[in-house]
């Protein structure tokens, strides 16, 4: 197999990395960088991860460097610490035996250039860059893939995902990231291995393909592609059964659960662009009362909150008094949301945030009606400002109207210019000060009095008390001795 050479630039690559190929080309070794840091240079985007291939044995890379991890010493990769102290896969050309878990090599054996080559996925991430001799290497016709946007297996598809089941996941995920169509063979194989990914890939393997297509700004055509392959329905049942589940016109013109679901996939991919590319000291909302500013776990929760927000609706659609309903189903969703969640093994804190959201989605249309104390509360929730935007897309998604999502936006700026809300004057001390024992009613009584002070403050301590003398005798009289 010979390689076409492409002319290239590696103006990107950091000084460490090519140091690491310079002093492997140095000892008499080939060193390259492979993968998707190739494939996203030749297609103008920003690498992230500079991972190196050598015709060096994992031996001499551990020689020839200081400092080096042997963690995938088995599968001939070395990790080798730059002088930036970032971590560097440096991994030996190599062919694989078999695949005997449908996962990983069996064993593997040591070979050149081109044969390393043709045990890789996909051709746009097999293409190989030297930047000392400023070339790519192309065995696969990779480059003329990327540049007609084709996502294509190395050889043949089938014995690709045969040898990995990942790779049937890992091909959605770059043809929706990257913008590319799965050539018809491929896609073709794809679909013939969509019923052999769950009980042979790792659960937290699963739930990290899901996670990285949702948060890649392409999560619409990443759950369309799923769904198309038949994939979906292995992984994540509950969203297949989204389909044909009708909802009011006049409340959702957009159609079925599905349409609104996919809807508002799309309008949340540009909140992850623009919190993705928002500056650390970016207001929460922009001029347009937009989310653009959410930390990474702020994101992971928001996307699978999102992605699970009407989870509840197909066991609660009923067809009563000439309409749909769905009553309860934040309710049931958020405890559906929660199971999914756990059995995909994701950590708590994106679990509660995810929870949080789909419990309270439908929770802010009686905000209008609530007393300011119930409403401060509410604004200062620490996923409040996360929430409304599941509120923003979820109106724009059906019916369109942002008017209550507009006004709690300028509610909750408002009480974010209000000072912080103070710890509560009175306490259980003070009840039992005015001779109220312990018992049942001390937490109606005390969050009373906090309600109060949120919306009158209270003038000192010795107020506070008489308040709280005034609301004993006229509500809970029998406490008093």
């Amino acid at each position: 197999m010979s390689s076409v050479l492409y002319p290239v630039s590696f103006d990107q690559c950091p000084q460490e990395a090519l140091k690491i190929v310079k002093t492997l080309q140095a000892h008499g070794c080939q060193a390259v960088f492979a993968g998707g840091c190739v494939r996203d240079m030749l297609m103008g985007r920003r690498p992230h991860d500079w991972d190196i291939a050598t015709s060096a044995r994992p031996e001499q890379v551990e020689e020839l460097f200081p400092h080096t991890y042997a963690v995938g010493k088995q599968f001939g990769i070395i990790t080798v610490v730059g002088g930036d102290h970032e971590n560097y896969e440096v991994a030996s050309f190599r062919g694989d035996v078999a695949y005997s878990d449908g996962r990983h090599p069996d064993a593997i054996r040591f070979v050149d250039m081109a044969e390393d080559v043709r045990r890789r996925d996909f051709t746009c991430n097999a293409l190989l860059g030297d930047p000392v001799a400023g070339v790519v290497h192309d065995f696969v016709e990779g480059v003329s893939d990327l540049k007609a946007g084709v996502l294509r297996a190395v050889g043949e598809p089938a014995r690709r995902f045969e040898e990995d089941k990942l790779r049937v996941l890992r091909a959605v995920r770059f043809a929706a990231a990257l913008g590319f169509e799965i050539e018809p063979a491929t896609w073709a194989a794809v679909q013939s291995y969509a019923g052999r990914v769950a009980g042979v890939v790792s659960i937290e393997r699963i739930a990290s393909e899901l996670e990285k297509m949702l948060l890649s700004g392409h999560g619409r055509r990443a759950m369309e592609l799923l769904d198309a392959a038949g994939l979906l329905a292995e992984i994540l049942p509950e969203l297949t059964a989204f389909h044909g589940v009708e909802q009011p016109p006049q409340f959702h013109p957009e159609g079925d659960v599905w349409n609104h679901q996919m809807k508002l996939q799309s309008l949340l991919d540009e909140t992850i662009r623009r919190c993705q590319n928002a500056s650390a000291d970016a207001p929460r909302f922009n001029a347009a009362a937009e989310l653009q500013r959410a930390s990474a776990d702020e994101l992971r929760g928001l996307v699978w909150g999102a992605l699970l927000h009407d989870v509840g609706k197909p066991p609660t659609c009923r067809f009563e008094n000439g309409r749909y309903r769905f009553n309860g189903h934040d309710v049931v969703g958020a405890k559906m949301a929660e199971e999914i969640l756990r059995k995909l093994r994701l950590p708590n804190e994106v679990i509660e945030t995810a929870v949080y959201l789909v419990r309270n989605h439908m929770s802010l249309t009686m905000m209008h009606e609530a007393r300011m104390a119930t409403r401060r509360r509410k604004l200062q929730e620490p996923l409040f400002p996360l929430l409304l935007e599941i509120v923003r897309l979820d109106s724009l998604a059906s019916f369109g109207d942002l008017s209550l999502h507009d006004w709690l936006v300028g509610l909750w700026e408002e009480e974010m210019r209000r000072p912080a809300m103070p710890h509560p004057t009175i306490m259980g001390r003070d009840l039992i000060a005015l001779g109220v024992a312990p018992c049942p009613e001390y937490q109606p009584i005390l969050r009373a009095a906090f309600d109060h002070e949120l919306e009158k403050p209270f003038a000192d301590h010795a107020a506070a008390v008489e308040w709280l003398k005034g609301f004993l005798h006229s509500r809970y009289p029998k406490l008093l001795k």
